[in-house]
């Protein structure tokens, strides 16, 4: 049962973990932005022509704001511990981002429980599918995916950085995919996003 109060809403996982639902901009979430941005500059650098930064700023508060996004925090004895958001990818569709565990909380399974609280809550709010990217360097991430039943839009046979960006898609009401439909939508996006980074551009098919 949730229950709402002073702009979050909580949802009780276990007696020891809460997940918390918050503005993008509230004092809960901002570990969460701080390790991610930290994790992505260690492992990517200058790889996308772009800061970090860049990237976890990229989207508005307001597109993890009700009713079209949101924004969990998962909550252990006061502390954020693991985390993550989506936004509207467009009106059948939820983007996930910001997936995130704390350093010191990893390898407890806490990223999947994220997902799927994810894939719940955007249910709830009527979408029926999800998607989602992560990049070349990030093997963990592309192996959740995989063992949680996401379809992957890349041809796994190629390496990590030939893919490049590796998106992912999930029915949610167990109807097929429209994976080529998605596929291009995905690769519009990606351009439209990063039209003004000439380095990005070159990184990404010209079609698919």
């Amino acid at each position: 049962m949730a229950i709402e109060f002073a702009g979050t809403t909580t949802v009780t996982t276990t007696a020891q973990d809460t997940f918390v639902y918050v503005a993008a901009d509230d004092p809960l979430a901002q570990p969460l932005l701080t390790d991610l941005a930290a994790e992505y500059h260690s492992r990517y650098g200058s790889y996308f022509g772009e800061s970090a930064s860049t990237e976890i700023s990229r989207y508005p508060v307001d597109a993890f704001a009700a009713p079209d996004g949101a924004f969990v925090v998962l909550v252990r004895d006061g502390i954020p511990i693991a985390g993550g958001a989506f936004k509207r990818f467009d009106e059948r569709t939820a983007e996930l981002k910001r997936i995130w565990t704390a350093a010191t909380h990893r390898r407890q399974g806490l990223a999947r429980l994220v997902v799927a609280e994810l894939e719940a809550e955007s249910a709830r709010r009527g979408y029926d599918r999800v998607f989602l990217t992560t990049g070349p360097r990030q093997p963990e991430a592309k192996n959740l995916y995989l063992v949680t039943g996401y379809t992957p839009l890349f041809d796994t046979a190629l390496t990590p950085d030939e893919v490049v960006i590796h998106a992912f898609a999930k029915s949610l009401d167990a109807q097929e995919l429209d994976v080529a439909g998605i596929t291009a939508a995905h690769y519009s996006a990606i351009r439209r996003e990063h039209s003004d980074n000439p380095r990005f551009a070159a990184l990404i098919p010209e079609s698919d």
